[in-house]
């Protein structure tokens, strides 16, 4: 995982002065950003978008019925892929050997999952529940880009379902990410 840092320090972020709250996604879409990874994403179509939230109020925000979308240029609707969906994507499984017209066992799909692969999917995933006071929570959200050409430019990340420490849902959080492709910070 990155190093934690507040997410106003992302140029693709969108802050609340009146809850202080922040939320910042960096797209992990570059060879150099991807190499962190034993997973090689793009190469599967998958884009890693790095989300990160910081609380800078008194009182903790719940995250227990957050949920995030990404809205491209063409207002492609994407939501972040299951563990399930990506170890799909990321296995290929195929026969080998002859095929014949009657569907009967011949041999065993190759492909598959590796454990360094399946660790770092499980362990990469954004899955906290909730952000302390004057603290940060990161982890990653993988989406599927097939089919989508330049899925950051023109887009944009939202966030809802982020709760303060009553109960009371936080304005949605919007995060254009031309921010992010106008910094230069993709190299």
């Amino acid at each position: 995982m990155p190093k934690t840092q507040p997410a106003f320090s992302f140029p693709a972020h969108d802050h609340h002065a009146g809850e202080n709250v922040t939320v910042a996604v960096d797209p992990y879409d570059t060879p150099a950003k991807e190499n962190i990874f034993v997973v090689k994403y793009r190469e599967h179509d998958l884009l890693p978008l790095l989300l990160i939230i910081t609380n800078d109020s008194d009182g903790p925000i719940q995250l227990t019925n957050m949920k995030a979308e990404l809205v491209t240029a063409d207002r492609t609707k994407l939501i972040p892929d299951s563990e399930d969906d990506i170890f799909r994507r990321i296995s290929h499984p195929n026969a080998s050997g002859t095929h014949y017209p009657v569907p009967f066992p011949t041999k065993k799909a190759k492909g598959g999952v590796n454990s360094k692969e399946m660790n770092e999917i499980q362990s990469a995933q954004f899955r906290a529940k909730a952000v302390e006071p004057r603290s940060s929570q990161i982890g990653f959200l993988i989406f599927d880009v097939s089919d989508i050409p330049n899925p950051l430019a023109g887009a944009r990340f939202y966030l809802t379902g982020v709760r303060n420490s009553s109960g009371n849902d936080l304005m949605y959080f919007e995060v254009p990410l031309d921010k992010y492709l106008e910094s230069g910070k993709q190299r």
